[in-house]
């Protein structure tokens, strides 16, 4: 389902025929539904990092490397994780209920009547919004994430603020980031295909509906955590890690 929304997405926008009023509408829903959660997740995520970290930098005697640590383990891990989840449990129910509620309808059986492409119709609008989203999410995970821990390293832990940054610039690098967006994306399309099978499978009325939304969180967040743990070991044996 996924090829096939991606094959008819970028079919349809070589010929104009792409709904983008629906991408549009999809896409500023996604927004509205996981910013301030993302926001929310992301300080206390940074602030638990900070503050693990300084704490275990502090007892070894290398609090230089503070910033790096904390830095480095908010871009390559928390920040996608973090964006699976909201995917998952903020725009991946909503869409599998959607979808769901119209299965239940006969609105997709009715549009299969009249020879319309539920994938091309329905499904693809849905997967160029969250691929358009995740990536702008991630970043705002990240950013929120380094600014909270920043704030608790400097004004609690007494870590000085250039050996904070001094030691993040050393070894993060472009590459983090964009390992981190590559993340977000697989785990968006992973998260989207998912709700969009399920919801256009759903049967058994309101039950059905709800089981549908509560297989999509479930499959959608246990699928990318195991993406995760591939993504991260094929990054470090050809991507190691290394001081700039």
């Amino acid at each position: 389902m996924a090829g096939q929304a991606l094959t008819w997405s970028v079919r349809d926008i070589a010929t104009g025929r792409f709904p983008i009023r629906e991408v549009i509408t999809q896409t500023w829903f996604v927004i509205t539904v996981t910013t301030l959660p993302a926001i929310l997740v992301a300080i206390p995520f940074g602030v638990i990092v900070s503050v693990q970290v300084g704490s275990l930098t502090q007892q070894v005697g290398a609090t230089s490397i503070a910033g790096a640590a904390g830095g480095l383990g908010i871009i390559q891990q928390g920040a996608p994780i973090v964006t699976a989840l909201l995917l998952g449990g903020a725009a991946g129910s909503a869409i599998a209920a959607d979808l769901g509620a119209r299965t239940i309808r006969e609105e997709i059986d009715a549009m299969e009547t009249l020879g319309l492409n539920p994938t091309r119709r329905v499904v693809a609008p849905r997967v160029v919004s969250v691929l358009l989203t995740a990536p702008m999410l991630c970043m705002l995970i990240v950013f929120t994430g380094l600014l909270a821990g920043y704030i608790i390293s400097v004004n609690v832990q007494g870590i000085t603020p250039g050996s904070y940054t001094a030691s993040f610039a050393s070894f993060a690098s472009v590459t983090d980031i964009v390992v981190a967006l590559i993340k977000s994306l697989v785990f968006g399309l992973v998260v989207v295909a998912i709700a969009c099978q399920r919801g256009l499978s759903t049967k058994g009325g309101p039950a059905g509906v709800a089981q549908s939304v509560n297989a999509t969180v479930v499959l959608g967040v246990v699928s990318c955590f195991i993406i995760n743990v591939v993504i991260t070991q094929l990054t470090t044996m050809f991507v190691p890690q290394s001081i700039g």
